[in-house]
């Protein structure tokens, strides 16, 4: 877990890309079910996040992606995405176009200054 408060918990994707998964803290299943509050956070953080990928890594592109057919709670996937990475320009979820070795900035170092723009 990266970062947790009322409303949200953010956690890491496990993959090469910057991948930040946000999701209700709530059990919702869907985004019209979520409170205000929850709404609003999710959707708040989703722009501090993508803004904070643009800042630290310089990605080609953002995506933002929110399907949640396993987890019982809502949650939105941010992406940093990369000319070189391994899918561009499918989705993550699409068919793999290369192998790719991406030297980007360290995740840790990421998860620091988004912790503080929380």
């Amino acid at each position: 877990m990266i970062y947790e408060d009322e409303y949200i918990i953010i956690e890491q994707e496990q993959n090469k890309l910057p991948w930040i998964k946000i999701f209700s803290k709530k059990k919702y299943k869907e985004l019209s079910e979520c409170d205000e509050e929850t709404r609003k956070r999710l959707f708040d953080v989703m722009l501090i996040v993508e803004k904070a990928m643009l800042d630290f890594y310089k990605p080609e592109k953002i995506n933002i992606a929110s399907f949640g057919n396993i987890y019982p709670f809502v949650h939105i996937h941010v992406i940093a995405r990369f000319k070189e990475d391994d899918y561009f320009p499918e989705s993550m979820w699409g068919q793999k176009q290369r192998e790719s070795e991406l030297k980007l900035p360290s995740f840790d170092e990421f998860c620091k200054k988004l912790i503080k723009l929380l």
